[in-house]
């Protein structure tokens, strides 16, 4: 081998590591290789550009809303080998549509699952806190758009943008993401939440918002796996029998089933055994339906002050729709499958900052990811991807672990204990001026 081609070798060598290692200190590229394999879109052919670099832009997009795709790869420094290093806009597109949306959805599914299954979670009584909700994004308003995921509608008829629906579930202690399932508008978040069942882990317990008051799915979702409760709040119009009693505001009911409910879910039984547990805040009571019968590993103290840690995933979904996503009015993509491809790439990018968050404080009992500012956190992560400059494989730990050290300098202060926000409507400003009575006419 000559010297000339030696060093256009080592260059080239340089260039894919400038670019691509750095992903990979937080996102193992046998991840990778699965998800292309599982998604269909593995191939042995060596091109330009790859399917990482190109999975590397899709996670951009999520890092850099204000950019656009060749400003993405100018800063996350993909290239190309050869001359010409430069990547034209209209290969990214191609590239895109070559990826496709399922490789990016395994890419996130396989990494929230292995991140969960090596990483120590707090618990409560020997359950990992799970959480359930939706939430909505919207789409550019064009036919395709309307024609795949539909739109809200009234009497006046329908309204702009067309909408995706997504149900998630999440780990309360960490925010960590692990499934989503999202379809049109036209789609339920109960229909969403069955989706989610092959996901939920095993000694677990999934709070649920009161809209997913359905006794076939919480059936389900108490028999996916071993030691999987739920946990609801009770409708006011609650229809039980009380088997026996725990305490005064504690008692083991049980719950008719309708037949219309058993012909959607089989194995649903005529009746079901849960527990209802009453309790008071600031003289207001509240009920809350739940799994938990064992009043011996479920204590009531305990019962009652947990349903509140389900507000955490709401507080996950404000960090993507307004840190990450900025609060823009419509996702960036314009066809229904880019869209998908968009919203696993948020997903993924988001959980990539979790698992950056989880590392930085796994060591320190003092310190739980969700103490650390997510904002301060991600912008870190995007300094990181931006300026690392890594010319050697070996120097990548080093790399990532001063990024840890940075990350738990972010620390928020101590929640406030009691905090309360009442629910009101703020007073829109008025473009004119209010008009005013003339002073000869009250004369």
């Amino acid at each position: 081998m000559s010297l000339l081609q030696a060093l256009v070798d080592t260059s080239q060598f340089l260039d894919d590591v400038n670019s691509l290692d750095k992903l990979k200190a937080i996102l193992d590229p046998d991840i990778l290789e699965q998800a292309f394999k599982r998604a269909g879109v593995a191939t042995v052919r060596r091109r330009r550009l790859p399917l990482e670099a190109v999975m590397w832009s899709v996670v951009g997009m999520s890092l850099f809303r204000n950019e656009t795709v060749w400003d993405i790869a100018s800063r996350l420094d993909i290239s190309l080998p050869g001359k010409n290093k430069l990547v034209a806009p209209s290969a990214l597109v191609q590239g895109r549509q070559r990826l496709g949306y399922e490789a990016v959805q395994q890419t996130f599914q396989i990494l929230a699952h292995r991140t969960f299954t090596t990483q120590a979670f707090e618990q409560w009584c020997g359950l990992n806190l799970l959480a359930v909700d939706g939430v909505v994004y919207r789409t550019h308003d064009n036919e395709i758009n309307r024609h795949e995921f539909g739109c809200d509608s009234n009497n006046h008829g329908e309204s702009s943008y067309p909408q995706v629906r997504m149900c998630s579930l999440m780990e309360v202690s960490s925010h960590l993401l692990l499934d989503s399932a999202f379809d049109g508008r036209h789609a339920g978040e109960m229909s969403l939440a069955q989706q989610l069942l092959p996901s939920v882990p095993g000694h677990s317990l999934t709070l649920f918002d009161r809209g997913y008051y359905s006794l076939g799915l919480l059936h389900s979702w108490q028999s996916v796996g071993e030691d999987t409760h739920w946990m609801i709040p009770a409708r006011k119009d609650l229809q039980y029998e009380v088997k026996h009693t725990l305490g005064k505001n504690d008692a083991i009911v049980t719950l008719s089933t309708t037949p219309q409910a058993r012909k959607k879910f089989s194995e649903l039984p005529e009746n079901l055994t849960a527990r209802l547990t009453s309790y008071q805040v600031k003289g207001k009571t509240y009920r809350v339906l739940s799994s938990l019968i064992d009043p011996l590993r479920f204590p009531y103290d305990e019962v009652t002050e947990v349903y509140t840690q389900r507000w955490e995933i709401e507080l996950g979904f404000r960090e993507m729709k307004q840190g990450m996503h900025q609060s823009k009015h419509t996702l960036r993509s314009k066809k229904p499958d880019m869209v998908r491809q968009e919203l696993w790439g948020l997903l993924l990018a988001y959980n990539l900052i979790r698992i950056a968050m989880i590392d930085a404080t796994k060591d320190y009992d003092e310190l739980s990811p969700t103490r650390l500012s997510f904002n301060l956190c991600m912008r870190q992560v995007i300094a990181f991807f931006m300026f690392t400059s890594v010319h050697s494989a070996s120097k990548l730990p080093a790399h990532y672990e001063e990024l840890l050290n940075t990350l738990r300098l972010f620390t928020l202060p101590d929640k406030i204990p009691d905090r309360h926000y009442p629910r009101v409507i703020r007073r829109k400003p008025k473009k004119y001026p209010y008009k005013r009575k003339c002073q000869s006419a009250l004369n």
